[in-house]
């Protein structure tokens, strides 16, 4: 499936079959842009941060998803959507009935998604706190590897997981730290107002 040129006109969901078996995705817009979620009939096999232009996303997932096809999502999709878009609003919703298709990752990036869902919005925890209810506070960094490689952000909330002694940490998603630190602040997250975009203390008068 070719990529769709910025500056063309939205695609019709309705105008895109839907086919059994296949990867399907759907782009919506919220607040703060244009997000996107996809699904394959196990759950969600990936999801896409807001943009300001919906061809950014359906390219994304065209280059993820080779062989998706936009659809309307079914109503469980439904309520996940609007679950996100209330998220981007600010409303404290949490997304742990979104279903996902584990079998896409390893088993233990699987174990830090589900701890990383457990984070309620407007709270955090560092890669060493995850690491510790992993067992062993020396996996800090495979915490980090992992939520690197996160296909679901928003429904698995990396951007709640910060580095240790109040510092941002590293965000891979378009936009880094700073979509990080955006995304912190519409929870109303204390790190929030306690980290600048580098991740230190901010300056006092």
């Amino acid at each position: 499936m070719a990529d769709h040129d910025v500056g063309k006109p939205a695609a019709d969901p309705a105008a895109h079959a839907y086919i059994e078996g296949m990867i399907h995705y759907a782009v919506f817009e919220t607040v703060i842009g244009w997000a996107g979620v996809a699904w394959a009939e196990q759950g969600l096999v990936g999801a896409h941060l807001p943009e300001n232009d919906p061809a950014i996303v359906r390219a994304s997932f065209a280059r993820r998803f080779p062989q998706a096809s936009e659809a309307e999502p079914s109503p469980p999709l439904t309520s996940v959507v609007e679950d996100i878009r209330a998220l981007m609003r600010g409303d404290k919703v949490d997304l742990l009935e979104a279903p996902l298709d584990l079998a896409r990752v390893p088993a233990f990036n699987a174990k830090v998604y589900a701890i990383t869902r457990q984070i309620p919005p407007g709270q955090t925890l560092t890669y060493g706190e995850i690491a510790v209810k992993l067992g062993d506070r020396l996996l800090a960094q495979q915490v980090g590897a992992a939520l690197g490689k996160n296909p679901w952000p928003i429904v698995v909330p990396c951007h709640r997981v910060t580095a240790a002694n109040g510092k941002l940490g590293g965000f891979s998603a378009r936009g880094g730290a700073q979509t990080k630190l955006k995304l912190l602040a519409i929870e109303g997250a204390p790190a929030a107002a306690q980290t600048d975009l580098f991740g230190q203390s901010p300056a006092r008068d």
